[in-house]
């Protein structure tokens, strides 16, 4: 029959301590993905770009103001987070070619 709305349900967790699924040999369950190691390895080259962008521009932007000068540092450090990140790019797609 169909459970009454008073009866206790058990909950349903899904976090490290009742799953085997974070455990490097088990195997996903119906519907877990899991990534490879290139894919992982991409995901956080984004978060490294991003970074490097984020501290050259807050380091351009600082640099301006203690120099008062306008944007010539924030340019400065633009540049300098970009090819930083382009570095960093280039490097971890060559070890996947």
């Amino acid at each position: 029959s169909s459970s009454s709305p008073s009866s206790p349900r058990r909950p349903t967790t899904n976090g490290p301590a009742n799953s085997s699924a974070n455990s490097p040999n088990s195997t996903p369950r119906t519907g877990e993905r899991r990534l490879s190691a290139g894919a992982s390895a991409f995901l956080g080259l984004g978060l490294s770009v991003a970074v490097c962008m984020a501290v050259a521009v807050g380091l351009g932007m600082l640099a301006d103001a203690l120099a008062h000068s306008s944007p010539v540092f924030l340019l400065v450090g633009l540049a300098v987070g970009v090819a930083l990140s382009v570095l960093l790019f280039v490097s971890t797609v060559r070890k996947y070619l």
